[in-house]
């Protein structure tokens, strides 16, 4: 009998960190990364995006500048494709 509530003991407690932990990731795939912020003199105003998962400011950037790029939809999807720079985002 010792035995059995030694063992539920132990199993209450890895099922409390492993929940906990799960509880932590989640709470961590809730924050947005920074935004980045880039301006060209062919588009209106600042355009701000907010990287995906293992995408940095450097990987849109590229992107934006790159006339052979197509599929993404950032600054709502627009087209122009070369003259970007990155800005400070003031305000975000």
């Amino acid at each position: 009998m010792r035995r059995h509530a030694l063992t539920l003991i132990g199993l209450v407690v890895v099922l409390t960190l492993v929940l906990g932990g799960l509880a932590a990731m989640a709470a961590g795939d809730e924050e947005e990364a920074a935004p980045c912020c880039f301006t060209n003199p062919n588009y209106t105003g600042v355009c701000t995006v907010y990287p995906a998962e293992g995408e940095t400011c450097a990987d849109i950037l590229a992107y934006l500048n790159n006339p052979m790029s197509a599929g993404k939809t950032y600054c709502g999807g627009t087209k122009i494709r070369g003259g970007w720079t990155q800005v400070d985002c003031e305000g975000e």
